[in-house]
């Protein structure tokens, strides 16, 4: 007689209880997005699919646009934040930086709440010019962003043996060198996650973009916000747009779902 296995069961049920709690928000918002207005309010199970709600974001809310200017923001800020980051962090793992004050200060940046820097900083730009400008937010987001990939990189600059550096060094490389050919593409699983959750982050960025920006650098975010009025809530074109922003972060970690693992992962294993 066979025994039934309820540890497995249990362990099948707990994924199951998992995957509905993540899954079905998504799957809801993307079947509230294909709904009319009228099915929407309806509690009837079947309904007629519609695409009015994505045409209308297009054609009459102009929603490319904020679309367009997230892509700019995020990429550029990421790109931004990787050209400071990666020598600052291989400079905090290679050298004593003033025995580790400097890296905490970096750090620390991280540890308080964003307000505390969105305010200064909102008086400085404003002065400057650069209230809802694109440059605005992309410098904000790398200020923002640097400590973060500069402490992440330290730890995978770290897990890299010193000694490969040294056996460079006898060989005639310079630092510069060693960075380039030996150390950066030892060191691409960490680069790739940092990058990721970087661009992820600036994506999903909400609270600075409602501050800094208004009309012309307005991002996805921003504009989801602007479907919850004093008088109604337009769930359909809300659920479009949500459908429409969450989409490039679901296709980023489904691809590159192998790299997020490498780089969690980097420097788990030694020997």
């Amino acid at each position: 007689m066979r025994t039934i296995n309820y540890r497995r069961i249990l362990l099948w049920l707990a994924i199951a209880i998992i995957l509905f709690v993540f899954v079905f928000p998504i799957f809801a918002i993307y079947i509230t997005s294909l709904k009319s207005n009228t099915a929407i309010r309806s509690t009837d199970l079947l309904f007629t699919p519609t695409f009015e709600h994505y045409i209308n974001l297009f054609v009459q809310r102009n929603a490319q646009i904020p679309l367009i200017n997230t892509l700019i923001i995020s990429v550029l800020s990421t790109i931004l934040v990787m050209l400071i980051s990666l020598p600052a962090a291989y400079g905090f793992a290679r050298y004593n930086t003033s025995d580790g004050t400097l890296l905490f200060t970096t750090i620390s940046t991280r540890m308080f709440p964003g307000i505390i820097a969105a305010v200064p900083y909102y008086f400085l730009f404003s002065n400057m010019g650069l209230i809802d400008t694109h440059i605005g937010i992309i410098l904000f987001y790398t200020y923002f962003n640097m400590s973060f990939a500069t402490f992440l990189m330290y730890g995978f600059f770290k897990e890299i043996p010193e000694q490969v550096e040294y056996a460079a060094m006898v060989d005639g490389y310079g630092r510069l060198a060693i960075l380039r050919k030996i150390v950066l593409p030892l060191s691409k699983p960490g680069i790739a996650i940092t990058a990721i959750f970087t661009l992820i982050w600036s994506w999903n960025e909400f609270f600075f973009a409602f501050l800094f920006t208004t009309r012309v650098a307005k991002t996805a975010t921003v504009e989801l916000a602007l479907f919850w009025g004093a008088a109604q809530i337009q769930w359909g074109a809300m659920a479009a747009m949500m459908a429409i922003t969450m989409l490039p972060p679901l296709i980023v970690a489904i691809v590159l779902q192998k790299y997020i693992v490498r780089g969690l992962t980097f420097g788990a294993v030694k020997g």
